[in-house]
């Protein structure tokens, strides 16, 4: 592989990655914002963020893509093909993450939120102070698997000729016919950037963990390491 194969492959990783965060970024701040709606306590709330999961739910990351690419222009609005690509992964995975965080908001015992009422705290105060300090924790694992999900659905866009790691991978292809060199290194690819975003949910886990004063669970080198010292 030529050096500006390898430059191509890294520019197709680093598009990636952008799309990754970008797309997740915008899925948090969606899913944060209709799993409290389906939780309030009013129904116009609830029908809207039920009708945002339902709808973007049931549709496909790839339709999305070309609506935004294709579509969108003849109605007279440019996207930037990148940009485009952020907005369908984050509609589409907001909708799933949703349930996630309605689940963990749910799953929060009773008695906290009445003892928050009778604190005279604001329905504001109870979700920012009580609500999610403690709804954070349990969301954070099934967040963390939908942002690897995100990851993977992420070469969708590759089809709307967005460049990320496996338009720019197919390039090297079609110019190369190394189809199992390339391919291979694709694997290796995604597997890399999925190991670094799950090293770094992993951490912010550890972190939630301890902010609500708990020890821990120790990570596998720290088993490692431990079973090591026992052995001697």
């Amino acid at each position: 592989m030529t050096s500006g194969q390898l430059e191509l492959l890294l520019h197709g990783a680093l598009n990636t990655v952008y799309l990754t965060l970008g797309g997740g970024a915008l899925g948090l701040a969606l899913a944060l914002a209709a799993g409290l709606a389906r939780c309030s306590e009013h129904r116009l709330p609830r029908w809207i963020g039920a009708c945002y999961v339902e709808v973007f739910r049931g549709l496909p990351t790839l339709v999305l893509a070309f609506w935004f690419v294709f579509a969108v222009p003849a109605l007279g609005w440019q996207l930037n093909p990148m940009w485009a690509g952020m907005l369908a992964l984050g509609l589409n995975i907001g909708a799933y993450a949703a349930e996630v965080v309605r689940g963990a908001i749910q799953a929060v015992p009773t008695a906290q939120i009445e003892a928050a009422i009778a604190l005279n705290f604001t329905r504001t105060q109870r979700i920012r102070r009580v609500l999610l300090p403690q709804a954070y924790r349990a969301m954070l694992p099934p967040l963390g698997n939908n942002l690897i999900e995100l990851l993977k659905m992420s070469a969708v866009v590759s089809i709307v000729s967005i460049p990320d790691l496996t338009f720019n991978a197919q390039l090297i292809r079609m110019s190369s016919g190394e189809t199992t060199l390339v391919f291979t290194g694709l694997l290796f690819g995604y597997a890399l950037i999925a190991l670094v975003l799950i090293t770094l949910v992993r951490a912010l886990e550890r972190h939630a963990v301890r902010s609500l004063g708990r020890t821990p669970e120790p990570g596998p080198l720290q088993r490692l390491l431990r079973r090591a010292e026992v052995a001697r």
